[in-house]
């Protein structure tokens, strides 16, 4: 296939990936007031105190933000459509042992991405929004932007996402050659701390209970990656076994 043929081709994936895009959007949008109050705010709404709510500071502001949750819920909902079509567009050009990484790959990291995004909406949204809202008194009424508070969550469930991909970065390290499972034991303490630290950055409060129960995960992923660093060791191993054994056959 030429240069031309292949540029061709990606034109129409492209142009296939923005109509599922698109037709996603229009489900969320038609969704996206029960999406925002029922679902992404629940956490916040439970935790505000009584007589606060959400506000919005402009007459525009609902419904941007509501186009947001349009735009962000399509790209959601097309994304296996889209996996698909970089998958039909890159396999030919693939060796055999290579394809068979690519679905586990996508499916592990999904999964991941997923339990992240979720684990940090059910269990530290709740405890972070709690302290937060503890500080609201008879003299101080707390009322959260729509449109902040939106931005905020996008980018909190962004980050447990891909800090919970922990163990796929160190499963391609180790498969690199950069980290063996024996370097990643020796490093286990140090990791501790880098922990609590990155905890600390991504979650929106500075109380102990959200950083820990951001910190305790993270610290059982790297123990994960540590297992799968060790098979990784393992495999190759195995692989220069057999080709030691065949070069003295």
């Amino acid at each position: 296939m030429s240069f031309m043929s292949h540029l061709d081709e990606l034109r129409k994936r492209l142009i296939r990936c923005c109509y599922a895009v698109a037709i996603g959007f229009g489900v969320c949008y038609y969704f996206s007031e029960t999406i925002y109050l029922d679902y992404l705010a629940e956490p916040l709404l439970k935790a505000l105190p009584a007589g606060s709510t959400l506000i919005a500071t402009s007459l525009t502001e609902p419904f941007m933000t509501y186009m947001k949750i349009g735009f962000f819920g399509g790209i959601l909902l097309a994304l296996p459509f889209i996996f698909y079509q970089f998958w039909k567009f890159i396999a030919p050009g693939l060796y055999k042992n290579e394809k068979k990484w690519v679905i586990p790959f996508v499916l592990i990291s999904s999964l991941l991405f997923m339990g992240g995004a979720f684990f940090g909406y059910r269990l530290v949204f709740p405890a972070a929004f709690k302290f937060l809202m503890s500080y609201s008194n008879a003299k101080l009424q707390v009322l959260p932007k729509m449109s902040e508070y939106f931005s905020l969550t996008i980018n909190l469930l962004l980050a447990f996402g891909i800090s919970f991909e922990l163990p796929i970065v160190i499963t391609f390290l180790a498969k690199i050659g950069v980290v063996t499972a024996d370097f990643l034991k020796k490093k286990r303490k140090y990791f501790i701390v880098l922990a609590f630290v990155v905890a600390a950055i991504i979650t929106p409060t500075v109380d102990p209970v959200s950083q820990t129960l951001m910190a305790v995960p993270l610290i059982i992923l790297y123990e994960i990656g540590i297992l799968s660093a060790r098979w990784v060791g393992k495999r190759k191993a195995k692989k220069e076994e057999e080709k030691n054994a065949e070069a003295e056959a």
